[in-house]
């Protein structure tokens, strides 16, 4: 039986009861992974690991020998309760010893879920498992999460009401975040939220998505792009005593510049080219960008690519003499004081 994509979450939410075993296969592991530990965990219940209801195996055992499958669903437990047995990573190798214990199932078995990689049509064991009559299969494909799945993660996590603006930011994030990595920020927005009396903002999303540059490059390339050279030399330094090098400097301002001038080249705007960029930005950070974009233009961020690009290629010149951290400070202050005419 195909568990359709769309009844994908209810299923793994809610899985019927008496079913002999249930294959999630898939390219993206992490996805693959998040999936089945939800399926187990509402399968099993809270407990299953300290009352050993839970019995994990990897394909290669099951290869090697593939009575074990089936012995550890007919196995009898110490404590009461639904119990599942786990196979990790099978291919098809691995499917006789699988597929035998499926094919031996009796009611009060254990429930074998199997996960895979990414199976072709072909695979036997997704042909057996699509074909059984009461086993399931559930195929794991990147598609980007619903708003009822980013809603239920959300929940998961603790997290009450959000507001309009803030749920359009989450829904975005989950877009371009791997699922774990928004599982993790979702539990770090839910910590920061806690106990506030207020939905969730865009100024809490803000302050808890991951950043794409660290903080102290942040500094750094705003103070160039506000024209705050006075500013600029001491943050220099500070990120020269931390260790960053010049080229990362340099690269992190292309990066910030080459964002620039593709929000200013937005025949929409600035606002709506900096809601183009990915990874996205959200709250007062998008804000400030969209101001920068504006207050530079695209001519003058043509002219202070070029800087950069030319810096670049001096820093990685193999007849450059001059101390690389003193050819990075004269490039920023180029532009810090282009970007103040």
């Amino acid at each position: 039986m195909k568990v359709p994509a769309r009844d994908i979450a209810s299923f793994t939410a809610k899985p019927p009861s008496g079913l002999p075993g249930i294959l999630i296969f898939g390219q993206d592991a992490m996805r693959v992974a998040l999936r089945r530990k939800a399926l187990v965990d509402a399968l099993t219940g809270p407990g299953a690991e300290e009352e050993m209801r839970l019995t994990r195996m990897a394909g290669s055992d099951a290869r090697k020998d593939p009575a074990q499958v089936a012995d550890a669903l007919k196995a009898v437990g110490f404590f009461p309760g639904p119990r599942v047995v786990h196979v990790d990573d099978v291919t098809d190798q691995a499917a006789p010893g699988v597929l035998s214990a499926l094919q031996m199932w009796e009611d009060g078995d254990a429930t074998l879920v199997v996960t895979a990689g990414g199976l072709k049509p072909t695979s036997k064991l997704r042909k057996a498992f699509e074909s059984h009559p009461k086993a399931a299969t559930l195929a794991i494909y990147n598609d980007p999460p619903s708003r009822a799945e980013v809603e239920a993660m959300l929940t998961k996590a603790g997290i009450g009401a959000v507001d309009r603006d803030a749920q359009a930011a989450l829904d975005a994030m989950a877009r371009d975040l791997d699922p774990g990595d928004f599982a993790q920020f979702a539990e770090k927005l839910a910590l920061f939220t806690l106990d506030q009396g207020r939905p969730v903002s865009t100024d809490d999303v803000d302050a808890c998505a991951p950043q794409s540059v660290e903080a102290g490059l942040d500094d750094v390339l705003h103070s160039v792009a506000e024209a705050r050279t006075q500013d600029l030399i001491p943050l220099l330094h500070r990120m020269a005593a931390q260790g960053v090098s010049p080229t990362a400097l340099c690269i992190g301002a292309l990066r910030h510049f080459r964002s620039l001038h593709t929000a200013a080249s937005d025949p929409g705007g600035a606002a709506q080219g900096v809601g183009r960029l990915r990874p996205p930005v959200y709250g007062p950070r998008r804000d400030r960008l969209v101001r920068q974009a504006q207050g530079w233009g695209r001519p003058k961020l043509e002219t202070a690519l070029g800087i950069l690009l030319e810096t670049d290629l001096s820093l990685r010149s193999a007849g450059q003499t001059a101390p690389q951290m003193a050819v990075v400070e004269r490039s920023f202050i180029r532009l810090s004081m282009l970007g103040g005419r």
